[in-house]
């Protein structure tokens, strides 16, 4: 097997050198990304606002103007950075997966490099995914749970407004597309582990119902304590760990037909090479 993989030993000072270019690599792809996103950080502000809008138009206030605060001078200066820290790592990451790819490749054989890149591939797509769910139909309906406990005020009672702080809406978007998204990474690594023999789609299945809990458990770390979002995560989880069932069961198919498949081909190589042996 040694014809399959990249085997040139090399001293640890050279593996050391490598790391540092690809890292090199992947820290300024992040940093060139940042300042772009930086640049554009008002106009990305406001697309991350439109879910907030489309929450409003839900709730019947449409002729209601869009409004977010800040309280400190800095904040929103801050609230910048962090939205050109976070477009700069959605940008950047194939080029740091990549990086990772390239530095991890040579130890691994042909055919472990052909089954990885499908899930390196699969992975910001199941990403972006579960980001566009957050955007387009998770966040307005947060934002509308939150919207429908104004008051609009009267005699006897205050008149209560929703006015986000653009620090704290920024910390709530970001929350819930992080949280999908990493839920949404969860037919990949289950795949992954089905492949290296870690679980079966036998012990996914036993196992589902303490599955079922812990969806419930993680939505209420990662989200929002509101019973909309938290919901709302939780379902998903549960649909893609069914789908994470199916796809370990897709493995052990393959790896069972290609067990098939080589004794077949031993048995025949055993025949051929005896034809006369029952003679």
């Amino acid at each position: 097997m040694t014809d399959d993989i990249e085997d040139k030993p090399q001293p640890l000072l050279s593996h050391l050198m490598e790391l540092r270019n690809r890292l090199m690599w992947a820290v300024g792809a992040f940093f060139l990304a940042f300042l772009l996103c930086f640049g554009f950080a008002k106009p990305l502000f406001n697309m991350l606002v439109q879910p907030f809008t489309w929450a409003v138009d839900w709730a019947g206030m449409s002729d209601r103007k869009i409004e977010l605060i800040y309280t400190a001078p800095q904040e929103f200066f801050f609230t910048q950075i962090k939205i050109g820290m976070f477009g700069g790592l959605v940008l950047a990451f194939p080029m740091i997966a990549a990086q990772l790819y390239k530095f991890v490749a040579p130890g691994l054989y042909k055919n472990e490099r052909g089954a990885f890149l499908p899930f390196l591939v699969a992975s910001p797509l199941l990403f972006l995914l579960g980001a566009a769910l957050v955007y387009f139909f998770f966040t307005p309906m947060v934002m509308w749970f939150f919207l429908s406990m104004e008051q609009t005020g009267g005699t006897g009672e205050a008149s209560i407004m929703l006015l986000p702080k653009v620090s704290e809406y920024l910390s709530l978007i970001m929350t819930l597309i992080f949280a999908f998204g990493l839920v949404f990474q969860l037919p990949v690594v289950t795949t992954l582990l089905a492949r290296v023999g870690l679980v079966s789609s036998q012990g996914l299945k036993d196992k589902r119902k303490y599955a079922i809990v812990a969806a419930f458990i993680a939505a209420a770390i990662l989200t929002p304590p509101d019973p909309v979002s938290q919901i709302g995560l939780a379902l998903p989880t549960i649909l893609l760990y069914e789908i994470a069932i199916y796809c370990a069961r897709l493995v052990e198919r393959q790896r069972a037909a290609r067990a098939a498949s080589a004794e077949t081909d031993e048995t025949s190589s055993s025949a051929d090479a005896d034809p006369e042996g029952d003679a």
